[in-house]
């Protein structure tokens, strides 16, 4: 068996790139926040549980016990809604899972905030290249992650875009917006503002009553943000921004030519991986390319040996067209691509440094004085 070449793998990616009749779509997980700085789940999940008081930190630790911190804080959700009077479960009430699942939110939104200590420079560079972009219908990019690195970075360069919210101090959801085909109507948003779609919520997304707000800024310390979708259906009313969000997601890898950009995500999600394994088998003109950090996950091996347009790249290895191979070290290393036996695309920093490359002559043009605005000067890979 041959191994890989990255260099071609490289610049057919450019080439694809380049087609402006594609439909270009990004999928963003924890590794991209990782990259400039903020915690992954694991992580997260260790600082929240260090910063309770002392009261929460027991009965939350309990509902941590063989799940992760979303499974956990849709299980407080779950009983919050289901359990009444007097009646507990796991020790809590009603209103104790509701004030716990508060508490738990604001030290959330507390370890995701963007600070001087984060460094930007990738997500300047994934903006420009947003901003640069002359496709045909709009890049649509989709994230799990709660953190404003994406708004922060699109909003200091000017880069318009549309998350599906209207308004400025307590923007509101509009479903007839997120769901209008591009250029049609009245009601659809112009193809040249770029697409966020935050599928897991936002630390500045708000519950007011039965619906959610967006704010301009990240909710204060004593309301809860509405992070994470519970998996439950009992209030169909409280879930309308995230299964919209998830149906958007659906409809957009199913759209023709599609190129998907995975960075960052380990496919620990099984809905969302369907939605994209499904589209992938749907779609064979559309092509699906996973960057991954470290090892290729199990589930998403398996699905890529039996889906051509499914291709998967990391630092050493790489799975092309139901191949799986090592890279083939190239006579020459080449900037930004392959340097010290590896490929430089499966880390986010190169591979958002390639895709602003790919529409920017001059990338150090990208970056202001200051790479982050609360950050005295930038930080330039």
């Amino acid at each position: 068996m041959s191994d890989h070449d990255p260099l071609r793998f490289a610049s057919d990616l450019g080439a694809k790139l380049a087609a402006r009749s594609r439909h270009v779509c990004a999928f963003l997980g924890a590794g991209v926040g990782c990259s400039c700085g903020l915690p992954d789940i694991k992580q997260l999940q260790g600082k929240v549980l260090a910063a309770l008081k002392p009261e929460n930190r027991e009965p939350f630790k309990k509902q941590l016990d063989k799940r992760n911190l979303e499974q956990a804080l849709s299980r407080l959700r779950r009983i919050a809604a289901l359990v009444s009077g007097e009646q507990v479960v796991d020790g809590l009430s009603s209103t104790q899972a509701s004030s716990l699942d508060s508490a738990v939110c604001q030290e959330v939104v507390k370890a995701l905030a963007i600070d001087a200590a984060t460094d930007l420079t990738s997500m300047h560079y994934l903006a420009a290249w947003v901003g640069a972009s002359q496709y045909h219908l709009p890049v649509e990019l989709f994230t799990v992650n709660y953190d404003l690195l994406l708004e922060t970075t699109l909003e200091h360069r000017r880069v318009p875009y549309f998350d599906g919210f209207v308004g400025a101090l307590k923007a509101r959801f509009h479903t007839e917006l997120v769901e209008a085909p591009v250029g049609h109507g009245e009601e659809s948003v112009p193809p040249f503002f770029a697409r966020l779609w935050k599928l897991h919520g936002s630390v500045n997304w708000l519950w007011e009553g039965q619906s959610i707000v967006r704010l301009g800024h990240p909710v204060t310390s004593d309301v809860a943000a509405a992070i994470y979708p519970s998996d439950t259906k009992y209030d169909e009313s409280r879930r309308i921004p995230f299964v919209v969000l998830q149906d958007r997601f659906r409809r957009a890898l199913q759209e023709p030519e599609t190129l998907l950009i995975i960075s960052g995500y380990s496919f620990g999600d099984e809905h969302l991986n369907e939605l994209i394994f499904d589209a992938a088998a749907r779609r064979p003109r559309s092509e699906f390319i996973a960057f991954c950090h470290s090892n290729i996950p199990d589930v998403l091996s398996k699905r890529a040996l039996n889906t051509p347009n499914l291709q998967v790249a990391t630092a050493t290895e790489a799975m092309l067209g139901g191949v799986r191979a090592n890279w083939k070290a190239p006579a020459t290393p080449q900037v930004g691509v392959w340097d010290n036996n590896k490929f430089l695309l499966s880390d986010f920093r190169k591979l958002a440094e390639y895709l602003a490359r790919s529409s920017v002559f001059d990338l150090q043009s990208l970056l202001p004085v200051s790479a982050n605005p609360t950050s005295a000067s930038p930080k330039v890979p």
